[in-house]
């Protein structure tokens, strides 16, 4: 089954420079759509629309999505990758990286979202798709902060979803668990590091992954691809877990 509803629309993604976000960019490319990808530095991606956006700053992303209606036109669908990662135990987590780590994985969110839901709304159409995480939805241990701030976008993401869908506009959740990106490897000791996310650790009551292996970005991007189509035009307010069962939910 070949996915519609992307040529020729006008897809916004944000946290497009590498890992998910750029194997996303370039399957919207090649199912013809109009990509405007954005990071908190420059990406180089050929062929695409880059532009720098701290999503974090709320007036910038308000001027930045104002822009891109402007000039380029309509955008139709959104894709909310950005995101930071922080570990420790609570103990030994400042405001400032608590604060940190919410201000991009749930202010973030926020203010792109709604930066999209107040254009999209007067059109009564669209489709989002924010991506969270399985911690969002199973504690995990020294990964308090992390967690915290991918639950809040998660039911933040839900609620908006309710809201938009009388107005037509579609928004998703995506939670993936391990994947091969280097936000993940950045956090293993040494070679082992994928043989140990796989087996789970007992230690800190970690489960392993049932399908024995890592997700890939593009494992996670085709879900987003899927989810943005025609094909997902009558599912909204989802939250689809994609991490080889380890959380042992759907």
């Amino acid at each position: 089954m070949k996915l519609t509803g992307f040529e020729g629309k006008i897809a916004l993604v944000t946290g497009a420079a590498g890992g998910i976000g750029l194997a996303a960019v370039k399957m919207l490319q090649e199912a013809g759509a109009q990509v405007v990808a954005t990071d908190h530095l420059l990406p180089e991606i050929p062929g695409v629309y880059c532009a720098a956006l701290d999503v974090r700053d709320s007036a910038a992303v308000d001027a930045f999505v104002a822009r891109i209606e402007a000039e380029t036109g309509p955008i139709d669908l959104g894709l909310s990758l950005a995101g930071v990662l922080a570990t420790g135990l609570v103990t030994e987590t400042s405001d400032e990286a608590w604060r940190q780590v919410f201000s991009v994985n749930a202010d973030g969110v926020f203010h792109i979202t709604r930066a999209l839901a107040r254009v999209m709304g007067r059109r009564r159409r669209g489709a989002m798709v924010v991506v969270s995480s399985n911690a969002a939805g199973i504690p995990r241990h020294g990964m308090a902060a992390y967690a915290a701030s991918k639950a809040a976008a998660t039911m933040y993401v839900r609620s908006l979803g309710l809201e938009l869908a009388p107005l037509g506009i579609r928004c998703n959740i995506l939670a993936p668990g391990s994947t091969l990106t280097p936000m993940q490897t950045g956090m293993w000791a040494d070679a082992h590091g994928a043989e140990r996310i796989i087996a789970g650790t007992l230690e800190t009551y970690r489960t392993g992954i049932p399908l024995q292996k890592l997700a890939t970005p593009e494992d996670v991007a085709a879900a987003a691809m899927f989810m943005l189509s025609d094909q997902a035009g009558h599912i909204t307010m989802a939250d689809l877990y994609i991490d080889g069962g380890a959380t042992l939910r759907g």
